[in-house]
C-alpha cells in the first residue's frame, strides 16, 4: 500500500522529532531542515540528518541567510542568549521577555510557506510541525490559534488539499517525552540547544525546558550538557 506523502518541518529539535517520529508508519515523509544563519544550525542539521536517517525518510536543508539580518534576535547574533533557572520557566513575564530576545522575525510563518511550497510541489496532503502548548505560552505562532488560521489560509490559498498537522499542539514538554518515549522516538538523537555547541550548554531557556521535561516524565536523559 502505497503512503500518502507528508512534509516534515524538522529542526532536530524534541517537539519536531517527536511529530515526526509520530506519523513515520503512517506517512512517506520528506524532512526539510532550515538554515538561517542560527548559531546552532550546525547541531541542528547534523541531529535532523540522524533523525530522517534512524526514521528512514528523505532530507533536504534550507538556507535562508537573508533571515538573519532580521530584527537582531540572540539566535542569530551576538546578542547574548538568556539563561533561566528552572523555577522561573512558568514566570509568564520572564518568559515573554526571553521570547522577545530570541524571536526570530516571522520564522514560523516562512517555514510554513515553504513547506506549503515542498507539499504542493511533491504532491504531499501534510505538513508536521511541533509546535505545542508550553512554548505557545510565549511564542503565538506555535499556538492552536495560529494552527486553526493557517490551515485556513491553506484552504483558501492552495489549489491542492494540504493540511498542517500538529500532533503536539496540545502537550507540554513533559507530556511531549512521555510520547516520544512510548512511540520510541530517537529522543537520543536530538538537539535543543540555543548555542549551537556539541554538548547543550544547559542553562538557555530551551536546555531548561528540556531537563525539566525528562524529570518530570521520569525518563532517562541521556543528553550531555
Amino acid at each position: 500500500m502505497v503512503k500518502p506523502k507528508a512534509i516534515t518541518v524538522l529542526s532536530g529539535g524534541l517537539d519536531s522529532t517527536v511529530a515526526t517520529a509520530y506519523f513515520k508508519d503512517k506517512y512517506d515523509i520528506q524532512g526539510v531542515t532550515f538554515d538561517y544563519g542560527q548559531r546552532s544550525a550546525r547541531m541542528e542539521i547534523k541531529s535532523a540528518r540522524a533523525i530522517c536517517e534512524k526514521l528512514g525518510i528523505g532530507h533536504t536543508v534550507i538556507e535562508l541567510p537573508w533571515l538573519a539580518d532580521l530584527g537582531g534576535s540572540a539566535l542569530t547574533s551576538d546578542v547574548e542568549v538568556p539563561e533561566l533557572e528552572l523555577d522561573e520557566l512558568d514566570q509568564k513575564e520572564i518568559c515573554d521577555e526571553t521570547a522577545r530576545q530570541v524571536w526570530v522575525p516571522g520564522r514560523n510563518m516562512v517555514f510554513t510557506a515553504i513547506a506549503t511550497s515542498f507539499a504542493e510541489a511533491s504532491g504531499a496532503e501534510k505538513i508536521i510541525v511541533g509546535w505545542d502548548l508550553e512554548e505557545a505560552v510565549t511564542f503565538p505562532d506555535n499556538s492552536k490559534e495560529f494552527l486553526d488560521a493557517y490551515n485556513s489560509v491553506l484552504e483558501i490559498g492552495s489549489i491542492y488539499d494540504i493540511e498542517i498537522e500538529a500532533p503536539l499542539i496540545d502537550k507540554t514538554k513533559k507530556e511531549i517525552v512521555e510520547l516520544g518515549v512510548e512511540i520510541d522516538a530517537p529522543l537520543e538523537l536530538s538537539y535543543s540547544c540555543y548555542m549551537g555547541e556539541e554538548k547543550h550548554c544547559g542553562v538557555c531557556e530551551s536546555c531548561m525546558r528540556r531537563k525539566r521535561a525528562f524529570i518530570e516524565a521520569n525518563a532517562e536523559d541521556v543528553t550531555e550538557y
